[in-house]
């Protein structure tokens, strides 16, 4: 890996002294997700393998050009899993992309963001230098976590090299539930059922149904089904993925409108916009298509507490993420700059002011 790692140091060095951009991209699996920015293309895929992996110790290190795919079987022969259930969007993720994307899954919501379970990362900054942080396991993380940073920063602050995550043992039993109800009794009842003791462990709601999955022991589904109640569903692996992966007959493209996605707080009521909706994360995510102006949309997202993203489909005459305020942005310009002086990885990617 020395001389991979030795060519992408080039590459960066020649970029910074040409002053000239560098888009980062393994798989290109979700090269569609953010702003539109140009350079030429650094390929992480040749920087693969798994370097580490402790099922007793619930970690994994491997290199950023892995597959995701790869990572996720390894687990699985062990009785294990990324609990943040993250999006593949294509057979040629890589952890890296997954790491720089910082999207999660169903899951999320009850067992946390992506960036809980990172540990540890290593990269190449804009000078071509080696930088590590974080460890391998939850005792070394401690004080400003740099390497969570990276979660959600799409390859702006430095080329990934190495990522260590936290891994989960996969549930004993999982089954789903579905109920017949509207979208304000789901936004309650979801928000109810959050501060009780309930093994439940991703939700749904669309076109007049909440569907909830319970994943634990058998004797914790049984008592769970028998306080909720509903139609019970059996596992539901399929339509599970299918939301995690987009492919879910909703995200259906709709002629000349981008799929919108919220982050609201989960308490946050009913939208009162003409749209076509779908939530997850027990209110917390909600996905809309709607013919509204996308600048009122965020008006009113942000007077209820959240923001908004152009996820897929974007117009590009609009900024894809909610433009930060002065303070923060000055925050992210500086994190660029210590980390990329030059301005050279994914360039505009978050936002064309930094």
């Amino acid at each position: 890996m020395e001389k991979v790692l030795q060519e992408f140091r080039e590459q960066i060095l020649a970029a910074s002294a040409a002053g000239s951009a560098l888009r980062i991209q393994g798989g290109a699996s979700k090269s569609w997700y953010g702003n539109v920015c140009e350079g030429e293309i650094l390929d992480t895929r040749a920087h693969t393998g798994v370097i580490a992996y402790e099922p007793t110790e619930l970690y994994i290190t491997a290199r950023a050009g892995t597959p995701l795919l790869e990572i996720e079987n390894l687990l699985a022969q062990h009785g294990q899993m990324l609990a943040f259930e993250p999006p593949h969007f294509g057979a040629t993720a890589t952890v890296g992309g997954m790491v720089a994307a910082g999207l999660s899954g169903p899951r999320r919501a009850t067992s946390g963001a992506l960036r809980d379970f990172v540990l540890g990362v290593s990269l190449m900054n804009g000078k071509g230098e080696f930088l590590q942080f974080g460890g391998q396991v939850m005792k070394n993380v401690a004080g400003y976590d740099v390497s969570r940073l990276m979660a959600g920063a799409m390859g702006e602050l430095g080329l990934l090299l190495d990522i260590s995550l936290k891994v989960m043992p996969r549930p004993v039993v999982e089954t789903s539930l579905a109920f017949a109800m509207s979208e304000v009794d789901a936004l309650h009842a979801l928000n109810t059922w959050a501060g009780q003791a309930l093994p439940m462990s991703a939700s749904a709601y669309h076109a007049g149904r909440l569907t909830i999955r319970l994943s634990g022991s058998e004797s914790a589904l049984r008592l769970a089904r028998a306080k909720l109640g509903g139609q019970e569903l059996g596992d539901m692996q399929a339509f599970w993925t299918s939301l995690r992966e987009q492919e879910h007959q909703f995200f259906t493209p709709e002629e000349g409108l981008a799929l919108l996605r919220l982050s609201l707080p989960s308490s946050a009521p009913e939208l009162k916009i003409r749209s076509k909706n779908l939530i997850e994360w027990g209110g917390a995510q909600r996905w809309i298509w709607t013919h509204e102006p996308l600048s009122a949309v965020r008006e009113m997202v942000q007077n209820m507490g959240g923001h908004v993203t152009q996820f897929r489909y974007a117009d590009s005459s609009q900024p894809v993420f909610t433009p930060l305020n002065p303070a923060l942005l000055k925050i992210h310009q500086e994190l660029k700059k210590a980390f990329d002086p030059a301005g050279i990885f994914n360039r505009g990617r978050l936002f064309a002011s930094a």
